[in-house]
């Protein structure tokens, strides 16, 4: 199964960037001499803009690491080479294709002292992203993006069902300085013991600092309500996060996450980067 669905997910890759290609208008020089780059990462909140069409814009965290230490165990989850391609379509249209190839659970038992390890590929989440207003990220862009994960990884690293969402957010240049943006996003999640789906609401609060033409700041807040069946918890989050453009096509960035309340993961720390070809 793991191999058909690595198979799989090449194939609509390759499908993807073929069909942004051709919707390419290469006699355009406007769009050749377009120098759109907007990468989600590294923060948490989500850009309102898009990928230029017959364009792909991959996002890369080639580490991802989270950890949850509670009383009575330590969850350390690691997600390597985790990949969004984004691949225009439309002067305000872009799909999205998210995957990880290797995602690595070990789980300690802090009473015996037991620890397991689970390991595969995640689940892959396909998305379009449709801007309503500046598609280039400048002044206020806003977009809306429906998403839907299916369930290609296996055993405890899948969630052994779909899910599906959307996605609303709302980015504001204040000047050439500062920004605000506002990610809300509202999903049925697979409840945790698979058989159903739940609502999962969360909303993020960024604020973007310019510190040079190459280096931006980010501070995020995050306040996420999950009403899985088994138990209904609130989760906060505050991260902090810096990016690095040392070409106007390549972005390298670190990422800190802390959870600020017993429901929530401790720590997450992330080192990735974007590019687009």
């Amino acid at each position: 199964m793991g191999t058909a669905v690595v198979r799989l997910v090449r194939t609509l890759l390759f499908t993807a960037c073929v069909a942004g290609a051709a919707l390419a208008h290469p006699a355009s020089a406007q769009q050749r001499d377009d120098d759109r780059f907007c990468p989600n990462r590294p923060s948490l909140g989500s850009s309102g803009c898009t990928t230029l069409p017959g364009q792909v814009q991959v996002e890369v965290a080639g580490s991802d690491w989270t950890l949850d230490n509670n009383t009575d165990e330590r969850v350390d989850t690691i997600r390597f080479v985790d990949t969004i391609a984004r691949i225009g379509v439309g002067p305000k249209t872009e799909f999205q294709l998210g995957w990880s190839p290797q995602v690595v659970q070990r789980t300690r038992n802090k009473t015996s002292g037991e620890v397991s390890r689970i390991s595969g590929i995640s689940d892959l989440t396909l998305a379009v992203r449709q801007n309503i207003t500046h598609a280039d990220g400048h002044g206020l862009s806003t977009a809306v993006q429906p998403f839907v994960t299916l369930p290609t990884g296996r055993g405890q690293i899948s969630d052994g069902t779909w899910s599906a969402g959307a996605v609303v957010p709302v980015v504001y240049e204040v000047n050439d300085t500062w920004s605000l943006g506002f990610t809300a996003q509202a999903a049925a999640l697979a409840d945790e013991d698979r058989h159903g789906r739940h609502l999962d609401a969360s909303g993020i609060v960024e604020v973007g600092y310019t510190i040079s033409p190459s280096v931006t700041a980010f501070g995020d807040v995050v306040v996420e309500r999950d009403n899985d069946s088994a138990q209904h918890v609130t989760m906060t989050q505050l991260a902090g996060s810096l990016a690095w453009q040392p070409t106007k096509r390549t972005q390298l960035d670190v990422l800190a996450v802390a959870g600020l309340n017993h429901n929530t993961p401790d720590l997450r720390l992330a080192l990735g980067g974007a590019f687009v070809f």
